[in-house]
């Protein structure tokens, strides 16, 4: 059949050729079996979905970063394995409510969200174009800006799929990094000033900041250490320390990034992100035992992988899945 064209040669729209919406690969199938091994409030999943390179891994057939970010989720969503993802992009920018509610109409029950606050929570300074400090942030750990730009949107938009509210706080400063007791102090007034009842976690990117005081904060308002694997993060050991400090509740976890590489490096590296380069055998079997001893003891499990960490997070997912259920 022949396109019609208007008057200019351009063809009519809604006419020509159909985009099809991506689907789940056949091949991810395969690991329904494992999916059922996994105990439930055990929720695996990667940062984002929007990734070409994930073609037979989630995806079938071919499609570009936008129509898998616009159009992705439903079918990342039932893959048998993938029960979470974190949503990265309200670091940059604050969502509103009917965002979130779009994309809790994409996944299936039992779905659920890690949301990253805004980078404005826990940026304590301002950044001019070259990127040098210029002035204090007056929204820096403002819990009144997190409560109705941040914590309010997600909690009303997604609903049960909200899983974690997570405060990810970027490298603070030479010198607020060697003031563990005040930004412990700070922390604990936000958190103070927030409704109690959501799953928050902190994820922190100083290292000196892993205080016991810090702990104590946590532990005082029910509020989980978040897990991360990155270079600027602190050794995985020491972190595990302060999580038991917090007392019993749910493993918050984020896998994000070689600890011998920086994000760009490991960016290049990697792509197209469809296999993985550089297995960190260390790390999964930490990060597996913590998770089987959790659900052992009947607490929720949440964590997310990035392709920076080994190569391709949903094949991460998949091998840190076998080695929990190994341990289980």
């Amino acid at each position: 059949m022949t396109r019609q064209l208007d008057l200019f040669g351009s063809p009519i729209p809604g006419q020509g050729a159909r985009h099809e919406f991506p689907s789940l690969a056949p091949e991810a199938q395969c690991h329904a079996d494992l999916a059922r091994r996994l105990p439930p409030g055990f929720y695996l999943g990667t940062s984002s979905w929007s990734f070409p390179g994930w073609r037979g891994l989630v995806y079938a057939g071919s499609h570009d970063a936008s129509m898998l970010s616009q159009h992705g989720l439903s079918a990342y969503a039932s893959h048998p394995l993938l029960r979470a993802v974190s949503i990265d992009r309200t670091y940059y920018a604050p969502m509103d409510r009917s965002g979130f509610q779009r994309l809790a109409s994409e996944v299936p029950p039992g779905f659920r969200f890690m949301v990253k606050a805004p980078a404005e929570c826990t940026t304590p300074y301002v950044r001019h174009a070259e990127g040098l400090e210029t002035a204090a942030n007056e929204r820096f750990l403002d819990p009144g800006f997190a409560l109705e730009r941040f914590v309010l949107p997600a909690l009303e938009g997604l609903g049960p799929a909200c899983g974690v509210l997570l405060f990810q706080f970027p490298p603070q400063g030479r010198w607020r990094a060697g003031d563990g007791p005040r930004f412990a102090s700070r922390l604990a007034a936000f958190l103070e000033a927030l409704p109690r009842g959501p799953l928050y976690a902190v994820e922190l990117r100083d290292a000196p900041l892993l205080t016991d005081a810090y702990a104590d904060v946590l532990r005082e308002h029910g509020v989980r250490h978040c897990l991360g694997v990155h270079p600027k993060a602190g050794p995985l050991a020491r972190q595990l320390e302060v999580m038991d400090a917090t007392g019993p509740g749910p493993v918050v976890a984020r896998w994000n990034l070689n600890p011998a590489l920086r994000y760009e490096d490991a960016k290049q590296r990697y792509a197209p992100f469809n296999r993985l380069c550089e297995e960190d055998p260390g790390t999964r079997a930490a990060l597996a035992e913590v998770c089987a001893a959790a659900l052992g003891a009947g607490q929720a499990v949440h964590v997310v992988a990035n392709n920076k960490a080994e190569g391709c997070a949903p094949l991460t997912i998949l091998e840190l899945a076998r080695e929990i259920v190994a341990r289980s």
